[in-house]
């Protein structure tokens, strides 16, 4: 059983207890996770830096891809390509930032491999990249940047205060 407590203020106080860390997945959640994807232009990209040996995170912009599934482009010019070149295991945090406690709001961790688009592939997918970040028209076609597909193996939903879901990759994009 999992306790907890927050003092909101001298005389108040908020008890949460539950024997589940991870609640069960519904309709509705995937639905939720799919409009968060749906509506986000850019992602937090977390790889594995293999010159540091450390995590390291860029801010990237992102569509959508098979199956809806997230694309992004980057620069080869940029740590984080030649450590999805080296390392292809990558993760994504999309998250939207309103009012109030920012602790509060919904967000995804998507955990991911990365496969650059193939050639054949290429002209498709750029153009529903373009549909999204039609900014990234000034910059796509030039030599050193690529898109890159994401397969997601799963997902960690935080849908608010006490509301985390594990959901796996098939049940979001198949």
């Amino acid at each position: 059983m999992i306790s907890i407590i927050i003092k909101t203020d001298k005389r108040s106080r908020i008890e949460i207890v539950t024997n589940k860390l991870h609640q069960t997945i519904t309709e509705k959640i995937i639905k939720e996770v799919q409009l968060l994807l749906s509506g986000s232009v850019y992602a937090s990209l977390a790889v594995f830096d293999s010159d540091s040996k450390h995590p390291s995170v860029s801010r990237v912009a992102m569509a959508d891809g098979n199956n809806h599934s997230p694309v992004i482009l980057t620069s080869a010019l940029s740590p984080h390509t030649k450590a999805l070149k080296t390392n292809a295991n990558c993760s994504l945090l999309i998250g939207r930032v309103g009012a109030g406690d920012p602790m509060a709001q919904s967000r995804i961790t998507l955990f991911c491999t990365a496969s650059m688009v193939k050639d054949k592939e290429r002209e498709k997918v750029r153009a529903s990249f373009l549909d999204r970040n039609p900014k990234a028209i000034n910059y796509i076609d030039l030599p050193d940047f690529s898109l890159w597909n994401l397969r997601v193996e799963r997902a960690t939903y935080i849908a608010g205060f006490g509301r985390a879901y594990h959901i796996s990759g098939q049940q979001l994009f198949d």
